[in-house]
């Protein structure tokens, strides 16, 4: 589990940097909270630990102390969040589910943020449902080394900010649900995780069914940190 790992390392998660489109990398600035030697120090200390954290392609040491982290495989987050248990329980359903929300049931139109989260969230537990329709295998052995395409990487970046958001005292839940399901409605467009048309059920799709049910586990658990209860159906 690569985010445990460098938390464990750090002692806080990493916030990631950039797109992903390219390079999957984390910043930290671990370095600079410990008063008890020089930040440059403590950053080249904490950077050759880093380096021999499995999934870590290179560790950068910045002058200011902070430290830059590659990562080799961004779809192991994947897995971090999946193998991981619920962070909080979804409130009971009822009359005032919905009360708490930051954002109108209506209209339910891309207009509105909250019908994209709460379709998002219906959206990802139908792609599972179509894919197992679809004859794609299940994804308990899913390579995360597949999930390299710019759509795919997109989603990643994004599910990467869920450790250092429990972390904070204001996580944004809402502008932050809102973020990933823009970025998973259109990588499920563009990077489809079923087969379309005469393809095939291939590792890919798999992998990608596999990212949305960590989405799916984001979203509800943003749901209810909110006091909303995720929908069964749109």
């Amino acid at each position: 589990m690569i985010m445990e790992a460098l938390r464990g390392v750090l002692g806080a998660p990493p916030v990631p940097q950039g797109s992903w489109e390219r390079e999957a990398r984390f910043v930290s600035t671990a370095a600079l909270r410990g008063a008890a030697e020089p930040a440059a120090e403590a950053a080249e200390r904490l950077a050759v630990r880093l380096r021999a954290v499995p999934g870590v392609r290179h560790v950068d040491v910045r002058p200011n102390g902070f430290l830059v982290i590659g990562i080799a495989a961004p779809g192991e987050i994947v897995h971090d969040i999946l193998a991981a248990p619920l962070a909080v329980s979804p409130p009971e359903t009822g009359p005032e589910a919905g009360s708490a929300a930051p954002w109108p049931d209506f209209p339910r139109t891309w207009d509105n943020p909250g019908f994209a989260v709460r379709y998002a969230y219906v959206r990802a537990g139908a792609v599972q449902r179509w894919a197992r329709d679809l004859g794609v295998p299940a994804g308990g052995a899913a390579r995360p080394e597949l999930l390299d395409g710019p759509f795919d990487r997109a989603v990643l970046r994004v599910l990467a900010e869920l450790p250092s958001r429990r972390d904070s005292r204001d996580p944004g839940w809402a502008a932050y649900l809102e973020r990933l399901a823009e970025v998973y409605h259109t990588a499920v467009e563009r990077a489809s995780p079923i087969p379309r048309g005469d393809e095939a059920p291939a590792e890919v799709h798999t992998a990608r069914v596999r990212m949305g049910e960590a989405v799916r586990r984001v979203l509800g658990e943003g749901l209810a940190e909110l006091g909303v209860a995720p929908p069964g159906k749109i």
